[in-house]
């Protein structure tokens, strides 16, 4: 029973940590570009898009095709860096927790987010 109550106990830890930790990263931003910073993207911690900027010479009809993929890969930039940190965040958030099938951290979890 003590090992139950010890898994209990570690398993609200967690849940505190991982609510604290869904709060700091909806606040964090992250930024993304592409074309040489000529197209930014913005994502919230949680890989929400907030905010969009274009250069204005990129505006062109003719061009239009290059500035949707340089939105695409701007995007994936900011992505990409949102899942480093996530990850980051999830490992401070579940350091020091032994919970038995997850190595002293929650390894492969995936965030519901």
């Amino acid at each position: 029973m003590k090992n139950l109550a010890s898994m209990m106990k570690q398993a609200q830890q967690m849940q505190s940590k991982m609510a604290e930790m869904q709060a700091k990263l909806d606040a964090m931003t992250v930024d993304g570009a592409a074309g040489g910073g000529m197209v930014k993207v913005t994502l919230s911690g949680k890989g929400d898009l907030k905010k969009l900027t274009i250069d204005p010479s990129l505006v062109d009809p003719e061009e239009r095709e290059v500035l949707e993929d340089l939105i695409v890969a701007a995007h994936a930039d900011a992505k990409q860096k949102v899942e480093a940190m996530m990850a980051e965040e999830m490992q401070k958030a579940t350091a020091g927790l032994n919970i038995p099938g997850m190595g002293g951290g929650l390894g492969g979890f995936k965030l519901p987010f």
